[in-house]
């Protein structure tokens, strides 16, 4: 039907009067109401916009996560344990509010936690400082749920060490290891064990330490690391180490021929353990535990192993690198082997070694081709990074443009871009850096289990305590969690039971650079391995 013009006019005014004044869920068409009537006029952009609704809580549970206990009261929750919420417009990053210390409810002067997805329902992680009394939700300014409770909450769990507290190694102020050193696998290969004729190479290429191998297993010690050619060395005024290959299998085998060693005047001691040691976390932590009980919190042990810890999840460094282990980290840094330029395997090893705390000594390659200039790099990049010492493998497989390259004068103009990131550990990492993390994360979260799987409740414990630290509560560790992380104390572990259930090399297989041994093929399985 056709209108005159002023009656199409006259009805369109109605018509859009009727619109604006109808109620809102005649007046929206979104879901969980009537829809509107189809007019031809589209809605005004400031009528789609929504005020939040309100979040109604309908009950809670508390909800038992690693040391935490619930009681028979589903209202009574642990301090950083975990309380279950149910109820309407319920949305993860919701924030609930719990009440502080004197306080009765949460509306004067709140503490807040996010609300987050759990497997066993939306959930929150009861902050440090909470108090019992009345909680409530915000979904934003102006939206929050009516107060619910009292929810009561009680201490956290107490957790007893199983054992008393490794002593903490102390760092000397200097060391052996702050010096040039070059290592030596078999004395007869290296100018023929004359120490006459290797101090003189050593003076030429300004060498200050020599690392010679003393044994290899539980049994089988090297008779040329000898009280003999320790007393030879130190009358030519080189500093002498002692390092052994060790496998896991007889830790205390292995930590007595290292302290025999020392015994034999060994001014330091280097562990070198790689892939047969993958997951045997017991077996480290007891070989750690004999050497330090013999030599004593001071005397200087360092350890070389893989440089790129994240590509060997089971190997146990965070025992090797503990408050009680080595006070070095002598990462074999094989550039030419591992198949990347000096300055991107600097920078790969001092990003994710840099959280075990340790001065970094790197141990550089001479054997397999590299090239002069490689080594010179090398030797710059050691510079920037303020590396204390820089040791290379090995005397025997050094070409003499090698043995140059150690004194050359550094011609590389390309400034060094010296790494300041750190690990990035997330939901579902797992290795032994998350062990490290769970360590220290557990002196504040007490509840964080350690098991080097970075599970939904290692999350929910490191997002506690970002809140609690003001950091971004992202329940990732980044470069802005790590140094406040690092400031604790870490809690002991006992490796009594195995290790932990990351398997021996991770759930990829990696293997990662080889070891000391290299190009040669021998990697510690036999009684003349490197």
């Amino acid at each position: 039907m056709r209108y005159p013009s002023s009656t199409a006019r006259l009805l369109a005014l109605v018509l859009a009067a009727g619109a604006l004044s109808a109620p809102p869920a005649l007046a929206n068409s979104g879901t969980g109401g009537a829809s509107a009537p189809n007019t031809s006029k589209p809605v005004p952009h400031h009528a789609s916009k929504r005020k939040p609704v309100p979040p109604i809580i309908t009950g809670v549970h508390c909800y038992k996560v690693g040391a935490t206990v619930c009681r028979r009261n589903p209202h009574s929750v642990q301090m950083t344990g975990e309380l279950v919420i149910r109820g309407h417009h319920l949305r993860p990053g919701f924030i609930v509010f719990f009440p502080r210390s004197g306080a009765k409810t949460a509306r004067v002067h709140p503490l807040g936690a996010k609300l987050r997805p759990t497997g066993h329902g939306i959930a929150v992680t009861i902050p440090k400082g909470a108090a019992s009394g009345r909680i409530f939700i915000s979904a934003a300014p102006g939206a929050h749920s009516r107060l619910y409770g009292p929810i009561k909450i009680l201490a956290a769990p107490r957790i007893k060490p199983k054992r008393k507290p490794a002593p903490v190694a102390v760092t000397p102020a200097s060391s052996v290891f702050d010096a040039p050193g070059m290592w030596i696998w078999y004395l007869s290969a290296s100018d023929g064990g004359d120490v006459a004729k290797i101090a003189a190479q050593a003076d030429a290429a300004g060498i200050k330490t020599l690392y010679v191998k003393s044994s290899d297993g539980s049994s089988n010690y090297w008779a040329q690391f000898s009280p003999q050619l320790v007393a030879e060395v130190h009358a030519y005024g080189l500093n002498i180490c002692a390092w052994q290959y060790v496998y896991g299998s007889q830790p205390r085998g292995e930590a007595a021929l290292g302290i025999r060693a020392v015994r034999d005047g060994a001014d330091c001691l280097v562990i070198d353990a790689e892939t047969e040691y993958s997951g045997k976390y017991a077996a480290a932590q007891t070989y750690i535990e004999s050497l330090r009980q013999a030599l004593g919190r001071s005397y200087p042990i360092g350890l070389a192993s893989f440089p790129y810890v994240d590509y060997h999840e089971g190997e146990p460094y965070s025992v090797f690198l503990g408050p009680g282990g080595a006070q070095y980290n002598v990462p074999q840094i094989y550039w030419h082997t591992i198949g990347d330029s000096p300055d991107a395997a600097y920078s790969h090893t001092f990003i994710e070694n840099r959280i075990y705390g340790r001065p970094i000594a790197p141990l550089g390659q001479l054997y397999g081709g590299v090239k002069a200039a490689e080594v010179e790099r090398f030797r710059q990049d050691a510079a920037a990074y303020r590396a204390p010492g820089v040791s290379w493998w090995d005397w025997q497989s050094a070409s003499a443009s090698e043995w140059g390259a150690l004194t050359a004068p550094l011609t590389d103009m390309t400034p060094v871009t010296v790494a300041t990131a750190w690990p990035v550990l997330r939901l579902h990492s797992r290795g032994d850096q998350v062990v490290w993390m769970q360590q220290y994360l557990a002196a504040a979260e007490p509840q964080t289990p350690t098991t080097g799987i970075f599970d939904g409740a290692t999350q929910a414990a490191l997002e506690a305590f970002q809140l609690s630290h003001g950091l971004p509560v992202t329940g990732v560790a980044d470069a802005a969690t790590w140094p406040v992380l690092l400031t604790l104390t870490p809690v002991p572990i006992q490796w009594n039971t195995g290790p932990p259930p990351i398997g021996p090399t991770g759930p990829t297989g990696t293997t990662g650079p080889t070891g000391p041994s290299g190009a040669t093929g021998t990697t510690g399985s036999t009684a003349t391995s490197g």
